[in-house]
């Protein structure tokens, strides 16, 4: 404990210093306040002990010169006095005196109060320590919390969707939102939206966002089901998240014509199919469990599908929106919103939050509120000109794809975008991918795996099917799928050429036996519908395909949605 004496008497300063220094203290002297400032900041000391009048600078001025360089720590500053007046001793308090010491001095008042004050000044030091440590811990949080932002943005700011289509609102209740909302396109020109809810809010809940993300812009570039996206988003989010987390969602997925959709929904509100003129059509009410709780063997992929109008609506919400609450603790509730939109059909998002905020008032929000809404219109015509011609040139390119390329990429979906690149081809993508993806399927699984089309059939059939499939596929070491794909604009035909290395087949029955019966078997025949020709050759390892640009587009045929 080092101890400032300042004053200007000699005997006061050694008198001072002897009974300090026999208690164990180290002293430092002052004559007066200036010598007390000049050396402060080299001393560094604990308590200060200050006489009142002194030449060159009193005690007055020098008290809250001396607090101001101690800065946070509190700095115990005793007037040594011998003025008794209140007046006098109320402006030593004023000026940031502690304490006071009368003269002459009594050695056991004088450590009594040295002590008092040194446990004050350690109590300062201590919380000023903390707060330091606490600051920076503040600091840390702070800056990584802003780095998983970051990550966060970057990573969910992959949505891809026409903005006349599609619509959402995302409120969080914190910096992190648990709620989610996702949207593609598929390879056959519709939309896919995910609208999802993670166990309570803030960072904790957020954390699921990035592996269902993921596996979502990786499920639907594939053109998969529903029902097939939600079953494997809840195998990632089963194996990653704690048994108390899991996600609430609504997948739904709107057909490039805009006449079909198609709903998964598990642990959400009803879902609301409203007609712009009418009001509510229909409430589609969650039939599943949330995603990440149940096994694959337990996990359900029915979805409903329905035809809808271009005058329809789907409105899905997470349970933020009905169960805040106002001033008098009531909800908004699932009949309020409801009421809304049957008294005005035509409301949008932005109109519910505005009513829903008018609702709340000031009370905090207590929970994510999401909302999105999909129009049931054709998704084409809002983003390519109907007319738009063909290119007049010629084109071909070729693709080798080994076993590696087979397991981590998607050929399929690489050609289609470079087609899609060329002018007047969008509109056939859809078609084009049915075609291509099939032939595809067929070599790998048929070609170079091996499999049986009929371990399909039966209850189980597909499953056991994927399952044999992806074991044959991990331990496929060799073997390869040649996809070449061509143009002739004189013929306006696009050829498809498909050669594996397989063992072939009897290429004669794919034209003798009608397989629309089967669970295998009917993508042969749809390609017959949908090409003008279709042709094996080399003992079943190559097949051409020949698909005319004036044929009507896939998706607006009957099998079509």
């Amino acid at each position: 404990m080092r101890i400032l004496v300042v004053d200007d008497q000699d005997l006061n300063r050694t008198m001072l210093q002897f009974m300090l220094e026999s208690e164990g203290y180290e002293v430092i002297l002052a004559e007066h306040g200036k010598v007390a400032i000049d050396i402060f900041d080299d001393v560094q000391p604990d308590i200060v002990l200050l006489d009142v009048v002194m030449p060159v600078m009193d005690g007055y001025e020098t008290a809250p010169l001396l607090k101001q360089k101690a800065g946070d720590i509190h700095l115990p500053i005793i007037f040594i006095t011998a003025l008794d007046d209140q007046k006098s001793m109320l402006k030593c308090l004023e000026v940031g005196g502690d304490d006071f010491l009368a003269k002459p001095f009594d050695k056991v008042i004088l450590t009594a109060k040295i002590r008092a004050h040194q446990r004050n000044r350690e109590l300062s030091q201590s919380v000023t320590e903390q707060n330091k440590t606490l600051l920076y811990h503040q600091n840390q949080t702070e800056r990584e919390h802003l780095i998983v932002e970051h990550i966060f943005s970057n990573a969910l700011n992959n949505n891809n969707f026409v903005e006349n289509i599609v619509d959402y609102h995302l409120s969080p209740a914190s910096m992190f939102n648990g709620d989610l909302f996702l949207a593609n396109r598929s390879p056959m020109g519709g939309s896919y939206i995910l609208l999802g809810d993670f166990t309570g809010h803030g960072l904790a809940a957020a954390v699921g966002a990035l592996p269902t993300a993921q596996t979502f812009f990786a499920m639907t570039a594939k053109g998969l089901a529903v029902g097939d996206i939600a079953k494997e988003i809840n195998s990632q989010l089963l194996r990653l998240l704690p048994d108390d987390m899991f996600c609430a969602a609504c997948i739904i997925e709107l057909s490039s014509h805009g006449k079909a959709l198609s709903v998964w929904s598990g642990g959400m509100p009803d879902v609301l199919l409203i007609n712009k003129e009418s009001g509510i059509k229909q409430r589609i009410p969650s039939q599943h469990m949330a995603l990440g709780i149940l096994e694959d063997d337990e996990f359900d992929i029915d979805s409903y599908n329905f035809e809808v109008h271009p005058l329809d609506k789907l409105i899905a919400f997470t349970d933020g929106v009905i169960e805040a609450h106002n001033a008098r603790d009531v909800m908004f509730g699932q009949e309020r919103l409801e009421s809304l939109y049957q008294s005005n059909p035509e409301a949008n998002i932005s109109d519910v939050i505005e009513t829903l905020r008018a609702f709340c008032g000031d009370i905090e929000q207590q929970d994510d509120v999401s909302m999105c809404q999909v129009n049931c219109l054709p998704i084409e015509d809002e983003y390519r000109d109907p007319e738009e011609k063909l290119a007049p040139l010629p084109w071909q390119f070729t693709l080798n794809v080994c076993p590696d390329h087979i397991r981590e990429t998607d050929p399929v979906s690489h050609i289609l975008d470079m087609i899609s690149g060329i002018k007047g081809m969008t509109k056939h993508r859809s078609t084009l991918f049915l075609v291509l993806a099939e032939l595809y399927n067929n070599a790998v699984d048929h070609g170079l795996l091996n499999l049986d089309s009929k371990l399909k059939d039966g209850e189980d059939g597909f499953f056991n099917y994927y399952m044999q499939r992806q074991e044959a596929l991990d331990n496929l070491t060799s073997g390869q799928v040649t996809l070449t794909a061509s143009y002739d604009p004189d013929e306006h035909l696009v050829c498809f050429i498909v050669k594996d290395t397989g063992k072939g087949f009897n290429c004669g029955s794919v034209n003798k036996e009608n397989h629309l019966d089967n669970q295998h078997g009917r993508g042969i025949s749809l390609i017959g519908e949908l090409c003008q020709s279709i042709a094996y050759s080399d003992n079943g390892t190559k097949v051409e395909v020949k698909y005319s640009t004036d044929s009507t587009s896939a998706e607006d045929m009957h099998y079509s949605i």
